[in-house]
């Protein structure tokens, strides 16, 4: 099943995969970023979800071209769409894995610590986060992923103020990432899918794995909560 050509969706086993497609950088814009929460929103039924991506990038974060040229009244639905995607992984009532196929960069990077749990490619890729660097602010939610997901202080520095690149092996040393892959996309993948299946095996019930999720990270939670695909605001978004 192809998502306005953007991503594919495909069962494997207890597992709803969902596939950014094609060789670019997959930049978060609303078309991407509306065409992957609808693909998370068709994972009912599935015991565990992975996100994964062809090509060089996972993702190279938010779409700025389209930004800079996108109306004013449309420019604050990039980030809207991207708070509404956090919070429905965060609600979603299986376990969630992030195949890390390539490049995460800025809003890739912090997408990729929205899951669970995240399998990266050993030997091609990082994790950037080019704020710094680029001389971009962190939005209040955004610094939450990395308040809670990234706890250790001095991780969350090198990160964030330093902008350090960090490969698979050094990101599964500071305990950011759990599994580094051998080989290429497919093999990652399969990583992803089988830690999924892992998962879905254990037979938990999805609406407890959901709550027990927004409990651990309650700030994050608090912050995005609004914008998820439950929410009453959902219905109202801006046509693009």
């Amino acid at each position: 099943m192809a998502t306005q050509n953007l991503c594919t969706v495909e069962r494997r086993g207890r597992v709803h995969l969902i596939t950014l497609t094609g060789a670019g950088e997959h930049r978060l814009n609303p078309a991407l970023l509306s065409a992957i929460r609808s693909a998370v929103a068709a994972s009912a039924g599935a015991g565990a979800l992975v996100l994964a991506a062809e090509g060089k990038y996972f993702s190279n974060g938010f779409d700025q071209a389209w930004a800079s040229t996108a109306p004013r009244h449309l420019q604050a639905t990039m980030g809207g769409e991207f708070r509404g995607l956090v919070a429905d992984l965060l609600a979603l009532p299986m376990p969630t894995v992030a195949a890390v196929t390539g490049h995460a960069a800025a809003a890739g990077c912090g997408l990729v610590l929205a899951h669970d749990a995240v399998i990266m490619r050993g030997s091609r890729g990082f994790l950037y986060m080019s704020e710094v660097d680029a001389g971009l602010k962190l939005v209040d939610f955004f610094a939450e992923v990395f308040r809670e997901k990234v706890p250790d202080a001095v991780n969350r520095r090198d990160l964030l103020l330093r902008g350090d690149r960090m490969a698979a092996p050094e990101a599964v040393r500071r305990g950011i990432v759990d599994k580094a892959v051998d080989g290429g996309v497919e093999d990652v993948v399969n990583a992803a899918v089988a830690e999924a299946e892992k998962l879905a095996a254990r037979g938990w019930d999805g609406e407890v794995v959901a709550e027990i999720r927004k409990a651990a990270w309650p700030n994050l939670w608090s912050k995005v909560k609004d914008y998820g695909a439950d929410a009453p605001a959902a219905a109202a978004r801006p046509r693009l």
